[in-house]
């Protein structure tokens, strides 16, 4: 079994696809899938189901993923951390963002840190808080931006508070609200709501402010993408509660002060057992010392 292969079991399992993954590994499709076979051979077991429509892990497969995983992720690493040891920062940097993060700039901070640390592999995947602080506990990522009600923190993770910001109502230019100086939760509880979908951490900040106001409200539209939140909300189908820091890139849309408001913390986040020399720059980069403490 070599560590080449799991690369390669990696790569379909991520994919689901030969070509692609064969791409991603720069080599041929068919010396990847020839290594996969000979793998196969030696485990006694089809790793993966192929039809001319799609690839997927087979039970073996999936049980055989997450130790691959491990094994290519320590791989990396130890090679991060020889380069490391002689002045040389490498590997990987993979971060998970919320979509409306505001506190740090994200794209910008990364071309800054490719720019000076060409030789790091760079990745962004977007999600909800509550799957991004499970990712980077699993290794997949090493650094997150989270939007976290100010009540909650993340748990089993190393961290640092950004910054915490009110959230703003943000309705169409020919609504109703838009000429209002400000407004109250009990007002706006009889409009149609955008929100994120129930149980996030973006959704629950808002439950648990117009429960705390004694009032109920209708979400209409739940959505994971801020970008189409905003298109719904400029064609008059629904408001929505933002941080007012994000609102201020938005256009088309206008934003009311809501009096009793909730306010959000952003948060960013770490790996305590396993913080890469990539990860440790990103963190210098942004001016942040990295210590364990949530």
């Amino acid at each position: 079994m070599e560590l080449q292969q799991m690369r390669y079991v990696v790569a379909v399992a991520e994919t689901n696809s030969f070509t692609r993954a064969a791409e991603r590994c720069l080599v041929v499709q068919s010396a990847l899938s020839h290594q996969i076979a000979r793998l196969e051979r030696e485990l006694g077991a089809r790793l993966f189901e192929r039809t001319s429509r799609r690839v997927r892990l087979t039970p073996a497969g999936e049980a055989f993923l997450p130790a691959a995983r491990q094994c290519v992720d320590a791989a990396e690493r130890a090679a991060a951390e020889v380069a490391s040891a002689v002045g040389e920062i490498r590997g990987r940097l993979t971060v998970g963002v919320i979509p409306t993060v505001a506190a740090v700039d994200v794209p910008a901070a990364l071309h800054a840190f490719h720019q000076r640390y060409p030789h790091v592999r760079i990745g962004l995947r977007v999600g909800a808080s509550e799957e991004l602080v499970d990712l980077v506990k699993e290794g997949v990522l090493e650094i997150a931006f989270l939007g976290l009600p100010v009540t909650a923190r993340p748990d089993g993770v190393g961290g640092r508070l950004l910054a915490q910001d009110r959230l703003v109502a943000v309705v169409a230019p020919g609504h109703p609200l838009a000429g209002e100086a400000a407004v109250d939760l009990a007002r706006l509880s009889s409009e149609a709501f955008v929100d994120k979908p129930a149980g996030t951490a973006g959704r629950v900040q808002s439950d648990q402010a117009f429960a705390a106001a004694g009032v109920r409200r209708e979400v209409a539209f739940e959505v994971t993408d801020a970008g189409f939140m905003t298109r719904l909300i400029q064609q008059n189908l629904g408001i929505a509660l933002l941080p007012s820091r994000y609102t201020r890139h938005l256009t088309g849309v206008v934003t009311v002060p809501v009096t009793d408001a909730p306010t959000r913390s952003e948060h960013i986040i770490w790996s305590r057992s396993t913080r890469t020399p990539a990860a440790t720059a990103f963190l210098a980069e942004l001016d942040i010392a990295g210590d364990p403490a949530p």
